[in-house]
């Protein structure tokens, strides 16, 4: 439900120095990861994560409204801690998952709301669903980073999905029909 990490790529790329035109930036699947939260029957707040995921940024330091951002990774990417809650995931209830499902995020439009900061609209497709979403994206860096020696980049993001409109609804209202989206990712430019 997390497949918003694309977003915040592109918020930074809105607050950036400028460049002459966009550049290809690819994400750092090592430190890149979408964290998702909702309550359950409001005890207690479960989290789940997707992380190792790839995606791209093509970054418009000049003109960052000018830039774009495309995510995907498979749902069975997705970790929550136990098995359990995995399986019943991946079950008829919610995904009913295929090993090849894929969750995606291509950006619409670039909105720069701030220095640093912007509204990221894009297409999420998510359990066969595409619905447009909106990230609160913030550039945390730009610069060369200090041990690869290139250029970098880091973003955040964050945005609520409501899960029943992606037909992911069971069990809504008592487990939150609410997730929480955080995103954090680097990205390099690419060779």
């Amino acid at each position: 439900m997390t497949r918003l990490a694309p977003i915040a790529f592109a918020a930074a790329l809105a607050a950036a120095p400028a460049f002459a035109e966009a550049e290809k930036y690819v994400l750092d699947a090592s430190h890149s990861q979408i964290l998702f939260s909702y309550s359950h029957l409001g005890y207690s707040t479960s989290w789940g994560m997707f992380s190792g995921f790839e995606g791209e940024i093509m970054f418009d330091q000049a003109d960052p409204a000018g830039s774009s951002v495309a995510v995907s990774f498979p749902v069975r990417t997705m970790l929550t801690g136990w098995q359990d809650r995995f399986d019943h995931f991946m079950s008829p209830d919610f995904f009913d998952a295929a090993e090849d499902e894929m969750v995606s995020f291509t950006s619409t439009g670039i909105e720069v709301t701030g220095e640093g900061t912007a509204k990221i609209t894009g297409d999420l497709t998510l359990n066969g669903v595409t619905k447009s979403v909106v990230l609160d994206a913030v550039l945390n860096q730009v610069g060369d980073h200090p041990m690869a020696n290139k250029p970098w980049a880091g973003f955040s993001a964050s945005t609520t999905l409501v899960r029943s409109e992606f037909g992911l609804g069971q069990f809504a209202p008592f487990v939150g029909d609410e997730v929480a989206v955080r995103i954090s990712v680097e990205a390099m430019k690419a060779e």
